[in-house]
């Protein structure tokens, strides 16, 4: 059995056109992800989709149509689903038990937002002794401002992205990924 698990972060109706969060590149990414979600399953690994719900706040709101995995990347048969309630997917959820249960000693992430969720658990599964691997391509953020600077999508991805490279895993793409 495999040693590897595929965390699918918030890849929920939120971040789709109509949702409140709606991401660049949302679709492109996962599509992406579904790629990598079958791929996974053609090979046996783990594929562990992961919700948020952010109760009082007004999005991700427990029980919304929005709050809903995207129906490109629904489970299949028994695959789990981890609700949190943090940006960490590990914090105060029973996901590092799950992966443990399971044996998995490598992370592959997929999902939204890069600059938070993406970047929080994939820093978190590496503090954690996991081997990480974040697909870039599918992965999607949005435009950030702060104290005056405007930046585009593609440059809060991209700046992320390094980062992870930089100290916390692999960072490849969907055709890297299924290339191997």
């Amino acid at each position: 059995m495999s040693k590897r698990a595929i965390l699918v972060v918030d890849l929920q109706n939120e971040y789709w056109p109509g949702g409140n969060l709606p991401l660049h590149g949302i679709d492109a990414a996962a599509a992406n992800a579904a790629r990598v979600m079958a791929h996974a399953r053609a090979k046996g690994d783990l594929v562990v989709n992961i919700r948020h719900e952010a109760p009082g706040a007004p999005f991700f709101v427990p029980g919304s149509e929005e709050a809903k995995i995207h129906a490109t990347v629904l489970p299949q048969g028994d695959e789990p689903v981890v609700t949190k309630n943090h940006p960490n997917s590990f914090r105060d959820t029973g996901l590092k038990a799950l992966l443990d249960q399971h044996g998995v000693t490598d992370l592959v992430v997929v999902g939204a937002m890069s600059h938070m969720c993406v970047d929080a658990t994939t820093r978190a599964a590496h503090d954690l002794g996991y081997k990480t691997t974040t697909i870039h391509d599918a992965c999607a953020t949005l435009d950030l401002a702060f104290d005056g600077v405007a930046t585009p999508a593609p440059q809060v991805h991209a700046a992320l992205m390094a980062a992870l490279a930089f100290s916390y895993g692999e960072v490849i793409s969907t055709d890297a990924f299924l290339a191997r």
